[in-house]
């Protein structure tokens, strides 16, 4: 793989690995571009604190980092800062205004749930309710347009298990949408690797017939997930399979 954009950090609480073991294992890997996008933190309401995300006590630690580690292996790789961050409108302000002094490079969408993580519905469990498909497609369509993420993380994360057809009008929406504006959907290597729901066959035989390229992301919660050969394997081969075009690497 040339560029990585799907990288996260122990911070998250549900990764594991020092930051420079990743930088490493990119390098390793034969990679020139690597992006660290962990979980987003959030200025949740009523002092919730998440136990699948970064805390804001610790965003100074993740860039000093990741600064640090960007110029000492500056003649190896391009590292880029980011985040994987849920749209939530109401919290968007907060959010801007926690980050608004911070070198962050881009951002990518992760649509987690539907609402405030705490008390939300996670995409991830499965539903044969329409009206959650419905409110998923909407929510990263809103995210997607207002131009804040350079592209879809594990756009099939949303487990529908109902009527085929609604899953299918449903998803050429959010293809259709995708594809206008030249966003890429991901082929997620750590989903492919565990066997999980996604990526879903039938939303990359969608994206396939409506021309939709794709992109892989190999969502690291480790670092050897970045010298994964097998996986990465893999998702060309799902590229393919479903008549893909794969980018390379995004213009950030």
């Amino acid at each position: 793989m040339y560029a990585n954009y799907h990288t996260h950090t122990s911070r998250c609480k549900h990764a594991q690995g020092e930051d420079r073991e990743y930088v490493e294992a990119a390098i390793e890997a034969g990679m020139r571009i690597l992006g660290f996008s962990d979980h987003c933190p959030w200025v949740f309401p009523d002092d919730y604190v998440s136990g699948i995300r970064m805390d804001c006590l610790v965003i100074d630690s993740y860039f000093d980092s990741l600064i640090q580690l960007r110029e000492e292996y500056a003649d190896d790789i391009r590292l880029l800062i980011g985040f994987e961050s849920e749209y939530v409108p109401e919290l968007m302000e907060a959010q801007d205004h926690l980050f608004a002094n911070y070198p962050l490079d881009y951002m990518i969408l992760g649509q987690h749930f539907l609402g405030i993580e705490e008390g939300s519905v996670y995409m991830g469990n499965p539903t044969e309710d329409e009206s959650v498909l419905e409110q998923y497609v909407d929510m990263v369509i809103e995210g997607m347009d207002s131009g804040r993420y350079a592209y879809l993380a594990h756009p099939d994360l949303v487990h529908f298990v109902g009527n085929q057809e609604v899953y299918d009008f449903h998803m050429r929406r959010m293809l259709s949408y995708l594809l206008d504006n030249s966003y890429p959907v991901e082929i997620n290597m750590l989903g492919a690797l565990q066997g999980r729901h996604y990526p879903n066959a039938r939303f990359l035989e969608l994206a396939g017939e409506m021309g939709n390229a794709c992109i892989i992301g190999v969502d690291a919660h480790s670092p050897d997930l970045l010298k994964n050969r097998e996986g990465e394997l893999l998702c060309r081969q799902m590229a393919e399979r479903y008549g893909l075009r794969l980018r390379e690497l995004l213009l950030i």
